[in-house]
């Protein structure tokens, strides 16, 4: 089962994916598809506050953080680690529980990330918001190093996240029936 959907003016068709006996989601997935990650960069772009530092988490996010850096000019992008990297000096970390994870995760930065973020205007970019919590996360993240969020932006609003008045997306992404119909 397919749902398809035009997201930055380009068609591509999600696989349905079982979470629950009765919930599926629609599988957005940016990795390999450079078009759209091109496209949905420069969307999000236009509706973009000033920023100083984009953040995502170790997800299928890196490739949108990375392209809109690319895009507005600026090599200033992090990426908070799904653990800990030898690299890394004092280590900040928080939990996350995402709905595409089957198990509590740590989202990990070093002195280094932090030290980018602190006092500068952080903008928190990923694919998908569906239940708020890999936000969370990263909002605790940047708060620990004193980064000042100016705005949260996701490809697409998954389920009741296209109901929050504190995100910009593009699309709305609806939830699904086990025979593929819309919740």
């Amino acid at each position: 089962m397919y749902y398809e959907m035009t997201i930055a003016g380009l068609k591509r068709q999600l696989p349905l994916c079982k979470i629950t006996d009765d919930l599926y989601i629609g599988a957005f997935i940016m990795f390999s598809d450079v078009e759209i990650t091109r496209a949905c960069a420069r969307e999000l772009l236009k509706a973009a506050p000033e920023f100083d530092v984009i953040i995502t988490a170790e997800s299928k996010g890196i490739p949108l953080a990375y392209e809109m850096a690319r895009q507005a000019g600026t090599n200033d992008y992090v990426v908070a680690r799904k653990g800990a990297k030898l690299y890394m000096d004092n280590i900040i970390t928080t939990d996350v529980n995402s709905i595409t994870t089957d198990h509590v995760q740590t989202l990990c930065l070093g002195q280094k990330e932090a030290d980018l973020m602190h006092g500068k205007r952080i903008l928190i970019v990923d694919d998908v918001i569906s239940t708020g919590e890999s936000l969370r996360s990263l909002e605790a993240l940047v708060r620990q190093v004193g980064g000042n969020i100016v705005c949260r932006m996701t490809v697409l609003a998954e389920g009741e996240a296209a109901e929050r008045d504190d995100i910009i997306f593009l699309e709305k992404l609806p939830v699904f029936h086990a025979d593929g119909t819309i919740k």
